[in-house]
């Protein structure tokens, strides 16, 4: 029997009403990134960062990480909950790095005697907790996740770093994001080259091993260009793998 156009109507109103005054909650609206997005844009350019235009800009940066910190990453779906907190990794070291210039040679430096701590600073304000750096990598980013990629898009502000790229990552485009800042990085051959049958990669490798399930020859094999990708392919069972210095210089100008 078909019912009377009225009757529709007043249905959707009685589930609209329902929806939105008993507190369950629609598919949530993802971060906005857009103060970030053109503070990006202006200031992290070929694999180096402005941090003198982002001074300028320090209280665009911190209206973005009260946007963060608001965030109830709970309504947020898997992708938009790791592009967050890429992002808000990202921005806060940016943040962290402001601190102290332009006085700042170096994230370690701020630090102070013993270098690693300053990635042991409680500095990050999300969820309504203030948390470490490495308490957002290792704490949640990596174990939560379970995403090699991730270590391509985080930046901890130095040289040997992969770069900040010049826009915020964002969920509708995370996979492809993901993809080419490992690829970027992992065929850079000031971060990661092949010499014969030697692999000179990243301490980054070495340092998470387990996150490439000890296997940083296949891994380049999915991502390296074409080239690499034949040459390794090739002597696979002979490839020796070293590791490079890192540079912890500041990633500025």
């Amino acid at each position: 029997m078909n019912r009377p156009q009225h009757f529709w109507g007043v249905c959707f109103l009685f589930c609209f009403l329902f929806f939105n005054l008993s507190g369950t909650a629609w598919p949530a609206d993802a971060v906005d990134h857009s103060l970030y997005a053109d503070l990006l844009n202006k200031y992290a350019r070929d694999r180096v960062v402005d941090y003198r235009g982002f001074k300028n800009e320090e209280k665009r940066l911190d209206e973005y990480l009260k946007v963060l910190e608001g965030t109830d990453t709970g309504k947020l779906s898997r992708n938009e909950q790791l592009a967050f907190y890429i992002n808000a990794y990202n921005a806060t070291t940016i943040k962290f790095i402001l601190s102290a210039y332009p006085g700042v040679k170096s994230i370690r430096d701020l630090g102070g005697r013993i270098f690693d701590r300053a990635f042991s600073k409680k500095i990050v304000r999300i969820e309504g907790k203030t948390i470490s750096l490495d308490d957002l990598e290792h704490g949640i980013i990596r174990p939560r996740f379970k995403e090699p990629r991730v270590h391509f898009a985080v930046n901890c502000a130095s040289k040997s770093c992969p770069p900040l790229i010049p826009e915020p990552y964002q969920a509708s485009i995370l996979d492809q994001q993901l993809d080419d800042s490992t690829r970027a990085f992992l065929n850079d051959a000031e971060r990661n080259r092949l010499e014969g049958k030697r692999l000179y990669v990243s301490k980054i490798f070495k340092w998470f091993a387990e996150d490439f399930n000890d296997d940083v020859v296949g891994f380049f094999l999915r991502f390296a260009d074409v080239e690499i990708k034949e040459k390794l392919a090739a002597d696979k069972d002979k490839i020796k793998v070293k590791y490079l210095d890192y540079d912890w210089t500041l990633n500025g100008k």
